[in-house]
This record gives structure tokens, C-alpha cells and sequence, in this order.
């Protein structure tokens, strides 16, 4: 089975194939420097479902007024309009760039755009300008080589002043401007309440949202939560909005239907279960704790309880861990035979689970699945393959059309290969990996291919509906090697990697294998480093769908796991009150 790659014009890697969106991310989201991480998880939920985003960004809530304030004091009354509005500029460049680097620390391959780069021209004062050109070719064409677009939002060029602002609100103006010119498939504008109400909803608990407006209605509903420059501009090219919260399923869709009120939310914190508190783990924990009004975290299950002294409560005792009753259960512990009993336990029950632990996942699939439908409950593993490479979701989305799949999936290999390439000695370099924490201290695991193995068996049962046993797959470890192998590839202009690979074949089988190959240095999969994974899904068409992102470390990996908790959290909101399941006796293992 070879790795030769056809790239049509009309492959994943173009933006032909997937559906653009704009999200609007304003200072009543951005409050303080810890929330462009929850912004960057909200980012990463639209990337993992297919979608390129450009991400539109204010400044820090109350930088833009201290900017102003600072202008006046300095500048005086008289102040230039055009000085004034080069100042403001400071707040949403310095957004954009954050952004942009939250993203990279999640995973997610991200540039950031100003306006001069993009042709985001403006008209009118300073202080107060509308757009009204941009050079769509120049965000489209960034898609090619990257996920998302981060465009500071409020400021534009312009052919006088040279910098100008948009008005109070021209974020939302910026928003609706692009996706109109890119042809976007909406635009959301993400907010601090979760629609557009009838009522102001914090003086009024029981204001009614709508579900849908028309953009007059809009206009007269939202009272200045958007901006009425934003409604015109999307009235006049038809662009639909929605208004939403960070994390939420609801939203208020406002285009050319009449005004319905949605159904009363149900506001509910869930009960969680955490089960490990490692490197995945603990960033799972953070994402919990910056978002107390959503889920409140029982006791942590850990090995040594007395060895964390965070804010949170931990214990060694499953039973303790489960007596919250969790609606949610949340495995990060690591091994296959105790964490399946407990997601087993937790599904039975009726509760959603969500886990990165490819290897439960690959070697009790059948079990856990079949609790899941007894129960009622869910499993959710999307970070078990991939990470922050949503290659699960892309699979999953093109039904049953995959024929092959393929992939660089360990990132302790393409640091070891990498090192040998460069001349070292096998043991030398894997010393050098466990030193900085990229191989464990038992590496066998992904040196000789079993981690790659385990994520290739999950692939080929989302895939093809096969069952392939991980232990039987046959694998080649990177201690056979011979010493000269990665430093020969270069000389060819070529580099090895570990890659594992499953394709349909015509009779219908299967054939899977984990291999060290020799790729072209202009290969997809030739670039990847360190922890990124890279994945080829070819469908029954031949079009070969790149999926590209870092498949290891904390905050990757914990973003992929708390993208499905959301997921889990909307299904339990829409479902209603359930079963819990009862505490047992068990304990972590030694």
C-alpha cells in the first residue's frame, strides 16, 4: 500500500470544500487575558465540524475607552481625529495577535490579517467610518495554508486619513462586511447573552428570546446589543446573523423570516465527574473552573490525592469521585481495563462520557458502545485520535465514502526521526525525548507502534465498521532502523516517518499496518513536527481531504475533550432530567 497522493483542485485542503463562517468575538466576551483561551475553544468547535473561520476581534473590554481617555489627556480637546483613531488601533491589533496565539497554543493553525494586508478599505470621519471595499482573494487565499483568519474588528484603512474607526459597536460592522464579501455561510456574532430578547434578561429573568427576526425587527429588538450600521449591511447583501453565547447551541438567527420566540432554556449546571488530573487533565479542570455557571466538578480522581494542593477536592476512590452523581464523566486517567469499568459503569447509568484514551476506546469498543445504548448515554472520544486534528469529525462527515485513511500520529516518533536524521544515536535521542517530556519513560508504546495502532483500529471502525485488533496489526518499531536510515531519507531529499494506514480494498477487506516510509519532502505528510499530526482521508471520489493539527500535549488535547463536552452538555439540556449512576467500591490502581 503506497502513499501516493493526487491533491485535486477541489481537495480539503482548497476552501471549495468547506463551508466559511465569521465569528464575532466583542469586548463583552473578551474581559480579561484568560478568556482568548475560551474564545479559541469556541474557534475550535466551528474548525472541528469543517468549517474555516475568520475571526473577527475587538479589543479587551474598557482598552478602546482607556485608549480614548488617554488620547483626550494627551492630545487635549483638540486632538487629531486621525491620531485619535491610530491610538484606538493599538487595542484590536494587540487582540487579534493574542488570539491568534491562543489558537496556536490549542492546536489550531492561525494568522492574523490587518487591514491594509486584506484591501479592508473604509469611507467617511475618523471616528466614524463605513467600509465599503475589501480584497476577498487575499483572506481566501490564506485558507490554503491555515484554519482560521484573525482580522482586528472597529478599524480600517482609508485613502485620507490613513487608519479610521468604525463607530461604538463596528466590530459587528466588520463581521457582517466580510462575510458578505466572502460569501460566507453566516456570520454569528458571539455575545454575553445567548440571543436577542424581548426583555432585557438581567432585569427581567423571565424575558423570552427569539429563535428568529427579520432585520427590521432586529433593529427595534436588540436595543444596541448590535450594531445598526451591522443590521443595514447584512439587510442589504442578505447576510444571516446569529447571536449567540461562547459555548451555546442556541442562538437568535435573524435574515428574511418572521419574528419567533424560542422555547424556554433550560438553564442547568451538570454534574461532573473528572477522572485524572494529568497534563489532559488539568487543562480539562481549567476549562471546567472558567465555567462555574455551567458544570460543577465533583471530587478529582487522582492516584495521590495529598499531592495536589489546588483548588479543588481530590480522592483515590472511584465510589467518592461517582457519589456526585455525575451527569457527565469525564476519563483522563490513562491504561484500558480500569477506565473502560468506570465509563462502562457511568454509561449504564445513563450519563454522557467523554475521553481521549485511545487505548480504552480501541480495545473495549463493543463494550462500551453497547452500554452506551443500554444506558442512554453517550461516548464521546474525538481527542483519542488526533488531538486537536479533528480527523474522527472529518471522517464521520463523509459518511460512508472513505476508502483509505492515512497518517503521522505519534509525535514522540517525528521527534525521534527528526533527531536521527540530524545524526544521533537511537538512544541518545529517545533520552533527549524523555527529557523534555515528549516520550514517557516506558516509550515501547509509540516506538513500536501500538499507540498508532490503537488510534488506527478507532479510525477503522469510524470509517469502515471494521473491527481490527491493535495487537494483531502489524507495526514496525523504530529500534529497527538501521543507524543511517533517516540520514540516508535526507540525502535524498526525502524524510521517514511513522505512519499508519488503512484502506478499503476492492473485495471488500481491509488492510491496515503501521510502517516507517520514506516520503517525498514536498509530501502532505512530510511537514509534520514534534506533536503535530497530519491525516489524508480519501473518499470513493479520490479527493483526498487533509486534516492537519497538534495531536498531543495539554491544552490541544484538553481542547478536543472539552469541545465534546459542550457537545455533551447540549445533548443533556436538550434531553432532560436522567438516571445517575450509584457510587461502587473501586479505586484507582497503584
Amino acid at each position: 500500500m503506497g502513499l501516493e497522493v493526487n491533491l485535486k483542485e477541489d481537495a480539503v485542503s482548497d476552501l471549495d470544500a468547506h463551508r466559511l463562517s465569521v465569528l464575532k468575538f466583542g469586548s463583552s466576551v473578551l474581559d480579561r487575558e484568560d478568556d482568548y483561551l475560551n474564545v479559541a475553544l469556541e474557534v475550535y468547535r466551528h474548525v472541528r465540524e469543517g468549517e474555516k473561520v475568520v475571526a473577527v476581534v475587538s479589543a479587551l473590554a474598557g482598552q478602546t475607552d482607556a485608549l480614548l481617555d488617554q488620547a483626550g489627556r494627551v492630545g487635549g480637546d483638540a486632538a487629531s481625529e486621525s491620531l485619535v483613531a491610530r491610538l484606538v488601533r493599538v487595542g484590536e491589533l494587540q487582540s487579534a495577535a493574542l488570539l491568534a496565539l491562543a489558537l496556536g497554543k490549542v492546536g489550531v493553525r492561525a494568522v492574523t490579517l490587518d487591514p491594509h494586508e486584506i484591501g479592508l478599505v473604509a469611507q467617511g470621519s475618523p471616528l466614524d467610518s463605513d467600509l465599503f471595499a475589501l480584497d476577498a482573494s487575499a483572506v481566501l487565499d490564506k485558507f490554503r495554508s491555515c484554519d482560521v483568519a484573525v482580522v482586528p474588528g472597529f478599524i480600517a484603512d482609508h485613502a485620507a486619513h490613513g487608519v479610521v474607526t468604525l463607530g461604538r459597536g463596528g466590530t459587528d460592522l466588520t463581521a457582517v462586511f466580510l462575510a458578505a464579501k466572502l460569501g460566507a455561510d453566516r456570520v454569528r456574532l458571539i455575545k454575553d447573552v445567548d440571543g436577542v430578547y424581548a426583555d432585557d434578561p438581567a432585569s427581567n429573568p423571565d424575558a423570552q428570546r427569539y429563535s428568529e427576526l427579520t432585520y427590521a425587527e432586529a433593529e427595534e429588538a436588540s436595543k444596541g446589543l448590535i450594531q445598526v450600521k451591522a443590521i443595514h449591511e447584512a439587510a442589504a447583501d442578505d447576510v444571516l446573523i446569529e447571536v449567540a453565547a461562547l459555548g451555546s447551541s442556541e442562538a437568535t438567527r435573524i435574515g428574511n423570516f418572521a419574528a419567533r420566540k424560542a422555547e424556554a432554556a433550560r438553564n442547568q449546571r451538570l454534574r461532573v465527574a473528572l477522572l485524572g488530573c494529568g497534563a489532559v487533565g488539568a487543562g480539562v479542570l481549567a476549562y471546567f473552573k472558567s465555567r462555574p455557571d455551567l458544570f460543577d466538578v465533583g471530587p478529582v480522581l487522582v492516584r495521590q490525592p495529598d499531592q495536589h494542593d489546588e483548588e479543588a477536592q481530590f480522592t483515590d476512590d472511584l465510589s467518592q469521585a461517582l457519589a456526585v452523581r455525575p451527569d457527565l464523566l469525564v476519563e483522563a486517567v490513562g491504561g484500558a481495563d480500569f477506565p473502560a469499568d468506570a465509563m462502562r459503569q457511568a454509561l449504564l447509568h445513563g450519563a454522557q462520557v467523554v475521553t481521549a484514551n485511545k487505548a480504552a476506546v480501541a480495545k473495549h469498543w463493543d463494550s462500551l458502545h453497547a452500554c452506551a445504548v443500554r444506558g442512554g448515554g453517550a461516548l464521546r472520544f474525538s481527542a483519542a485520535v488526533g488531538g486537536g486534528a479533528p480527523v474522527i469529525e472529518s471522517v464521520r462527515r463523509l459518511g460512508g465514502s472513505v476508502v483509505a485513511v492515512e497518517g503521522v500520529m505519534n509525535g514522540t516518533c517525528n521527534y525521534l526521526l527528526s533527531k536521527l536524521g540530524e545524526g544521533w544515536n537511537f538512544d541518545d535521542a529517545l533520552a533527549e525525548a524523555q527529557a523534555l517530556g515528549f516520550a514517557e519513560a516506558d516509550p515501547s508504546t509509540d516506538v513500536d507502534g501500538h499507540d498508532a495502532a490503537d488510534k488506527l483500529a478507532i479510525l477503522a471502525r469510524e470509517a469502515f465498521g471494521v473491527a481490527l485488533s491493535p495487537e494483531r496489526l502489524p507495526k514496525q518499531s523504530l529500534r529497527d532502523l538501521p543507524p543511517a536510515a533517516a540520514r540516508d531519507a535526507l540525502g535524498r531529499g526525502e524524510v521517514l516517518k511513522q505512519v499508519g494506514r488503512c484502506r478499503l480494498l476492492p473485495d471488500g477487506s481491509i488492510e491496515a499496518d503501521v510502517r516507517i516510509v520514506s516520503l517525498p519532502a514536498d509530501h502532505p505528510l512530510a511537514g509534520a513536527r514534534d506533536e503535530e499530526n497530519r491525516f489524508l482521508v480519501t473518499d470513493s471520489d479520490g479527493k483526498v481531504h487533509q486534516v492537519f493539527g497538534k495531536g498531543a500535549g495539554r491544552w490541544p488535547t484538553a481542547t478536543a475533550v472539552f469541545a465534546d463536552v459542550i457537545d455533551a452538555q447540549c445533548a443533556l439540556l436538550r434531553r432532560g432530567p436522567q438516571r445517575h449512576p450509584q457510587s461502587v467500591p473501586l479505586k484507582m490502581p497503584a
